[in-house]
């Protein structure tokens, strides 16, 4: 099982701009992976996706146009481009990958069976 540790959170004013990495402790090739973001007292919501194959991407239609997820699996690391960002948008962000998306792209909480600790987003003035 893949272990996971994602980097990029931080601090940015309205409309600017963040770039997530989940880095995974091994070989990504095949391997699906979900961001999903979560506030205090609400539930965690799925915001983009990749197949393993890296052909079938979805979004949230909240950051659709807005946020790039992509990936390089030489570097073991999935990246999340988090363009004109928005207050909405601060949350803990994670990471997730798990064994059945290596074609499918979902955001269903039980394809994932590993997840990172989290980085926070704060986006405000």
């Amino acid at each position: 099982q893949l272990r996971l540790v994602e980097s990029g959170g931080g601090l940015v004013q309205p409309g600017g701009s963040l770039r997530l990495a989940c880095t995974a402790s091994g070989s990504i090739v095949k391997e699906g992976f979900g961001w999903f973001r979560q506030d205090p007292g609400k539930e965690r919501e799925g915001v983009a996706c990749i197949s393993g194959s890296g052909i079938t991407i979805n979004y949230a239609d909240s950051v659709k146009g807005r946020f790039t997820i992509s990936r390089d699996n030489a570097k073991n690391t999935v990246y999340l481009q988090m363009d004109s960002l928005k207050p909405d948008d601060s949350a803990v962000y994670h990471c997730a990958t798990g064994p059945m998306l290596v074609r499918q792209c979902l955001f269903a909480l039980p394809y994932y069976n590993s997840w990172g600790q989290g980085t926070q987003v704060t986006v405000s003035s």
